[in-house]
């Protein structure tokens, strides 16, 4: 009797063989951009800004879907859902694949699901405070702080495990202060209330309407948060050129990511149209006119290990203020 073997081997390879040939021809067909809020909003509009340049790269067109809530979860699981065969793709950011699951037990989607195909648009974070707060930078702050003894400043963020908590619980152990927290549902409520008086400051990201604030003198922008100072706010000094916080920095980024077990040839495919895209001069001045700017050039091993070092350095954030999912 004949051994079927052979034959199930020239199965095997011609199985691989068409798996491999499927995603050298990647696409052949539309490409779903996948948005975790709805339109109109500053990720709706990142997402926007790259369909065009992305459908001359890669030769098919890039359509974006927006589907909101549960911090993001419902986008992303939607994604996890489909096919990983890198016909959708997921904008996220910190917020969704790393943050949302340390607060929000109703989530289950963590980052080692996605796989950060290229970083795309970085948003410059600021410190902002009412109008009448005495602090000009943030070593100013910091001071003000030390002296309110038992009655603490208050700081807002958009809620309890939110990029913006994290990062001034971080402040507070670097720096030895306490603050009060100040939980709000949405930038837009926190902006007006800062404005208002009703709380001290906030780590947000600048925005053009932030800026349309401060030039009324209605709040004041006094530091801002990355490594250097961004080309969009030369005038302000980063929180590292004072004295109490040097070596600190914090961005907020957003990336086109797939599902982790996306073939490899798509993902190489993708990430040379994405990077392509980056390098357009039409996409960088849309990028700032939205307050934010094109994110450098990373190969795919440099984009998996800043993902990596993003996902270890909240999580370990978290695990030290105690935070538990709620």
């Amino acid at each position: 009797m004949k051994k079927p073997m052979p034959r199930l081997l020239t199965l095997i390879a011609g199985l691989v063989l068409a798996g491999s040939a499927l995603a050298q021809s990647f696409p052949s067909k539309p490409v779903t951009l996948m948005v975790p809020y709805p339109a109109g909003g500053p990720s709706d509009s990142i997402a926007r800004i790259f369909t065009a340049p992305l459908t001359k790269e890669l030769g098919q067109s890039v359509v974006v879907e927006n589907l909101g809530g549960v911090s993001g979860a419902l986008a992303a699981q939607k994604v996890l859902a489909a096919p990983a065969d890198g016909y959708y793709l997921f904008q996220g950011s910190p917020n969704e694949v790393i943050l949302a699951a340390l607060a929000n037990s109703a989530v289950k989607v963590k980052s080692e699901n996605f796989r950060l195909v290229h970083p795309v648009a970085d948003a410059v974070m600021v410190f902002v405070a009412r109008k009448d707060l005495p602090a000009n930078n943030v070593d100013e702050l910091i001071a003000l702080a030390r002296k309110s003894g038992d009655k603490p400043l208050t700081y807002g963020s958009v809620g309890i495990g939110s990029l913006y908590h994290l990062i001034l619980e971080n402040v507070q152990q670097l720096a030895g202060i306490k603050l009060t927290h100040a939980p709000y549902k949405g930038n837009a409520p926190l902006l007006q209330d800062i404005g208002g008086g009703q709380v001290d400051f906030a780590v947000l990201v600048y925005s053009a309407g932030m800026g349309a604030l401060a030039d009324q003198g209605r709040l004041k922008v006094i530091g801002q948060l990355g490594a250097q100072r961004s080309e969009l706010l030369k005038n302000v000094p980063t929180a590292s050129e004072g004295k109490e916080l040097k070596n600190f920095s914090y961005k907020i980024w957003s990336g086109l990511m797939v599902p982790a077990n996306t073939p490899e040839n798509v993902v190489q495919r993708l990430h040379k149209a994405i990077g392509a895209t980056l390098q357009d001069p039409s996409v960088r001045s849309q990028l700032a006119a939205q307050t934010q700017l094109a994110s450098p050039a990373m190969t795919l091993a440099e984009s998996a290990k800043f993902f990596e070092a993003e996902t270890a350095r909240y999580r370990a954030i978290a695990k030290s203020i105690n935070l538990q999912p709620q």
